[in-house]
């Protein structure tokens, strides 16, 4: 089910950077005999005689242009560890978990990795990752860390997140004398508004929210619906709460947002449409502030309004400890020193490289300080009430699945309820 979570260099540390034409074949072959020092092959006592423990490191997210920024975190991260040396692996992510799965199967996984939230739990849930001891959970954002902890276990780190906020074009609002949404707002309030703001004459659009996979299992938990039964055996979309939510959804198209026929879902339509000042709504992420700080009108954020409740997304990546590794504590203490330590978290902000899981909000007053846009403390107060992909398996498939039924209703082939039936009767298989 959708999981709801209230809350609040040395060489040997030097980035591999490995080009995204490798295959994945390659990609496990260079993890595999890389030469610089490998988990098996390295001492397991830090004493001088036996040199210090190396470990490796296997990412994505640093890949094409965090790179330096990850060596940074690793010197730092040496010096203050004489004898525990790093490797890192940077790979694209679009090869990344093909060879990750290799690599778990072959014996021949780094010592620790990194995963987003969906890979975490079939990696948690299938033995391939590393209990993690004595970790201080008050360190992080309560929903972060408490998404990496399995039946009392923790099974990670958070390291970075983003999450979904509603933009909205401050100068449409106060040119149609409506008032600009507050974190108080409901469904209602936003359709009302996006219905005045619409003026399809001179091609502006009250809001925009994909038809998808993503904006469906967040409205579902908005509107209080779950997306399985307690024992994941089954799919309870269908419900009457996940009729709403795909209402929600499907009926904006064609009313207040555009439809296929208009270009809605095609690469960028969405960000090209606020841009040009042409949307009074929109829900995205966070990390679309830098790509619209020169626009030439007014703009903020604030918390997505909800229908019952507040969920909003929110997408975290983690540092796990594979469970075959030959240095586990080691380990432990560089995915730690790289999810929460004073020099990771002033080098991610620093670079602006997602942000960090940190509970501390005060270590954000230079992000929440900086405008556009100018209520940054959306992004925190967020974290206040977050859902959590459902997660199956066969992930992709069932995301497809409900995207595709749900783009069916919203150009009005099926009925919601027909769209809901049959995407639950082909999740349901998947299962």
């Amino acid at each position: 089910m959708a999981q709801r979570l209230p809350g609040r260099s040395r060489q040997l540390g030097r980035t591999s950077r490995l080009p995204a034409a490798l295959g994945a074949g390659l990609l496990t072959l260079v993890m595999a005999g890389c030469g610089q020092g490998s988990a098996t092959d390295s001492s397991s006592s830090g004493d001088d005689a036996a040199g210090p423990t190396s470990i490796r490191y296997l990412n994505f997210s640093a890949n094409d242009g965090n790179e330096d920024n990850l060596d940074t975190i690793v010197t730092a991260f040496e010096s203050e560890h004489e004898d525990i040396d790093v490797e890192v692996e940077t790979m694209p992510y679009a090869d990344y978990f093909t060879a990750l799965q290799t690599a778990v199967a072959g014996g021949t996984v780094a010592d620790a990795f990194e995963l987003n939230y969906e890979n975490f739990v079939t990696y948690a849930e299938n033995g391939s990752l590393a209990a993690l001891e004595d970790v201080d959970t008050d360190v992080y954002q309560s929903s972060l860390i408490e998404a990496l902890n399995r039946d009392g276990t923790q099974y990670g780190v958070p390291t970075s997140f983003s999450n979904v906020v509603l933009f909205y074009n401050k100068t449409l609002f106060d040119e149609a004398g409506i008032e600009p949404p507050t974190a108080d707002w409901t469904w209602a309030d936003e359709q009302a508004a996006a219905a005045q703001l619409t003026d399809e004459a001179a091609g502006v659009w009250g809001d925009y929210q994909p038809i998808s996979y993503n904006e469906f299992y967040k409205a579902l938990a908005q509107t209080g619906g779950e997306f399985f039964d307690a024992e994941r055996t089954e799919a309870t979309f269908d419900s009457p709460e996940g009729v709403e939510a795909a209402t929600w959804l499907v009926s904006k198209a064609g009313t207040t947002m555009p439809t296929e026929a208009d270009g809605a879902g095609t690469p960028d339509f969405d960000t090209n449409l606020f841009s040009e000042g042409k949307l009074a709504m929109w829900h995205t992420g966070i990390w679309m502030f830098g790509a619209l700080a020169e626009a030439p009108f007014e703009w903020d954020v604030v918390v997505e309004p909800g229908d019952t409740e507040k969920a909003s997304a929110m997408f975290s990546n983690s540092a796990v400890v594979s469970a075959s590794s030959e240095h586990k504590a080691a380990a432990q203490e560089w995915v730690q020193f790289l999810a929460s330590s004073d020099e990771a978290v002033q080098t991610r902000l620093d670079a602006s490289w997602e942000l960090p899981p940190v509970a501390d909000e005060s270590v954000f007053a230079p992000y929440t300080e900086q405008t556009p846009p100018a209520n940054r403390q959306a992004v925190l107060d967020s974290l206040d009430a977050v859902v959590l992909p459902p997660v199956i398996e066969r992930q992709q498939e069932m995301q497809d699945i409900v995207t595709e039924e749900l783009t069916s209703a919203a150009a009005g082939r099926v009925s919601v309820e027909q769209a809901l039936a049959s995407a639950k009767e082909r999740v349901d298989a998947l299962l």
